[in-house]
């Protein structure tokens, strides 16, 4: 047993290596690199590697830690401000969407009513694990047009309880002795989620607070797990979704100060897990079926994608979005989703479709799953066109500027200011066409493009700039860019914006004069003004500030070494300073 699980694992990472990165280099993502090598081992093709649903069981859980990261980003003061988006948009969507594909099943298939609402309401899900991972790595997820997506995903989940209930309403198998009806499940819901909601507050905090405490790195590990997992299991005996479950353990954690750590403990399993399950789904594709009616299954998920992108786009209009991104979330959208496999399975233990057609279904949607790369990489100049063309605005140009400030926000704003009072010619890049438009409004001359390609920056002149100013948010800005910056322009010094502690350290090996955390110095000027306010004087406030400072630069250097956001703890202010004990 040990010796084969060895030889299935060392086939399966061989092939989705090779896959993944061959789809990668040619601009096709890794999910259809997953897809593709899971066919191609599995028993359909070369017989490589069997047993695909025990390994989809497992795989399942990197839905669950999929979900449990993307609860840590909306903390519950977001997700009420996301409120409209997923109760109007994701209501909209799954019902309009369930309804119409329902309809061309059953004028296509000739399926009865009940068995093209069996199948049409699961076509109507979207497949969570390829679009928010296709999110993060375009880092749109935090964007409004990545939060919309991303609530009718959140919506999609919820639905999945009334979906099973209709299905069981509208079984022909005879009736399952106690099984809950379906206000029940309902009900259980309910009181899951507050359960979740509660133990999150009164037991998981406290948990990680005593960890946190005691300095134990590899317990944040267990404890990350624990968290999603037990979640998980309570919504599965109760039946219901596992994957909601993980997702308000996240959310109970979001505000919390180790959401950051939990964050990259989970992260790694979350990858593999998700590789996984786009390898079984591969696997479990049945080519036999596709082979029989290949005709059917290509034009059942064209129609498919068609069908949704347009509903999607219907709605995105009615709800104020321009066209372009409009289009963009429903080609986002368009493909099956990974449930529609467990939907599939009930109606068919519920004698509304025959097993073959849960098969030719399946296909359907790893067929349109399949498509959602290329779909997005086909249409990004349509989609993209305002930003394409430049809709009149100016490309980076060199001017004989003397900085260059890449990325004209809040942050970014500030510095072109100072440089510009001491007579220091600026030249301003962005990405942001609102942005470009706003600073011209302001008098602000911005070029549009992106600072982070390096024929974008040779051309903007940065090649006899002094300096060169990265000031745009997140972290994308790397070491491999900075090193890549630097042996093109080797004569600029550049300072770069870091997001957190944690990007301070990623960068600590980069070739740059400085990184700046953004939000640093305006705490300490806010601490200082709330000593100040309490009476303390000029002098101890300076004294503390360099104490804090001096302390701050150790912790980081610790930090930086071990590779651990625990290491130099002993660096942080945990009382009163005394005043002959530091002066900075």
């Amino acid at each position: 047993m040990i010796g084969a699980n060895l030889r299935d694992g060392v086939i399966l990472l061989g092939f989705a290596l090779a896959f993944v990165l061959l789809f990668r280099k040619l601009g096709l993502g890794a999910t259809l690199g997953f897809l593709i090598a899971g066919a191609v081992v599995g028993p359909q093709v070369m017989g490589l590697v069997g047993d695909a649903e025990q390994k989809m069981g497992i795989a399942e859980l990197g839905i669950t830690l999929l979900l449990f990261l993307v609860g840590l980003e909306l903390n519950p003061a977001r997700l009420w401000r996301l409120k409209k988006d997923i109760f109007a948009l994701g209501l909209l969507q799954v019902s309009l969407c369930g309804v119409a594909v329902a309809g061309i099943v059953w004028l296509i298939a000739g399926f009865s009513p009940a068995a093209a609402l069996a199948v049409g309401l699961p076509l109507a899900l979207s497949s969570t694990a390829q679009v928010l991972p296709m999110l993060q790595s375009a880092g749109r997820l935090k964007t409004p047009f990545g939060e919309r997506a991303f609530s009718i995903l959140l919506f999609q989940d919820l639905s999945i309880v009334p979906m099973i209930t209709i299905v069981a309403a509208l079984s022909r198998a005879p009736a399952v002795p106690n099984a809950p009806p379906g206000w029940l499940l309902g009900l259980y819901t309910v009181l899951a989620i507050v359960g979740l909601v509660a133990s999150g507050r009164f037991l998981l905090r406290p948990l990680f607070r005593l960890i946190g405490n005691l300095g134990e790195r590899e317990m944040f590990v267990f404890a990350a797990l624990f968290t999603v997992i037990a979640s998980a299991a309570v919504m599965e005996a109760l039946g219901l979704s596992t994957a909601l479950g993980a997702f308000i353990a996240g959310v109970m954690l979001a505000d919390s100060p180790y959401r950051h750590e939990l964050e990259a403990d989970v992260d790694p399993f979350r990858s593999i897990l998700l590789g996984l399950f786009f390898l079984s789904v591969g696997m479990m594709l049945d080519l036999h079926a596709i082979a029989e009616r290949p005709l059917f299954v290509i034009g059942m998920a064209l129609m498919l994608i068609a069908a949704k992108t347009g509903i999607m786009m219907a709605i995105g209009l009615a709800f104020k979005m321009n066209w372009r991104p409009a289009l963009a979330l429903g080609l986002l959208l368009s493909q099956g989703g990974e449930f529609g496999f467990v939907l599939f399975a009930q109606a068919k233990d519920a004698l509304l479709i025959e097993p073959q057609a849960a098969s030719l279904f399946g296909a359907v949607v790893t067929l349109s799953m399949a498509t959602t790369p290329f779909l997005m990489m086909f249409t990004r100049r349509i989609r993209a066109a305002p930003v394409a063309t430049g809709e009149g605005l100016d490309a980076p140009k060199s001017d004989g500027a003397s900085a260059l400030v890449i990325g004209y926000g809040r942050f970014g704003q500030t510095v072109a200011q100072m440089l510009i009072g001491q007579g220091i010619t600026v030249s301003l890049i962005d990405r942001d066409p609102e942005m470009i438009e706003t600073a011209g409004t302001f008098g602000a001359k911005v070029y549009y493009g992106d600072g982070t390609r390096l024929d974008l920056l040779r051309q903007a002149g940065a090649g006899s700039v002094q300096l060169l100013l990265f000031c745009v948010d997140e972290d994308q800005v790397d070491t491999a860019l900075l090193h890549a910056v630097r042996e093109a322009f080797p004569n600029a010094a550049t300072f770069v914006r870091a997001y957190d502690r944690r990007s301070m350290v990623k960068l600590k090996d980069a070739p740059m004069v400085g990184a700046f955390r953004e939000v640093m110095e305006s705490a300490v000027v806010m601490a200082r003004g709330a000593l100040a306010e309490v009476g303390v004087d000029n002098d101890e406030i300076a004294r503390t500030e360099a104490a804090y400072r001096a302390r701050d630069i150790e912790r980081l250097k610790a930090q930086a070494v071990a590779g651990d956001m625990h290491a130099g703890d002993a660096h942080l202010i945990r009382g009163r300073l005394e005043q002959a004990g530091e002066s900075g």
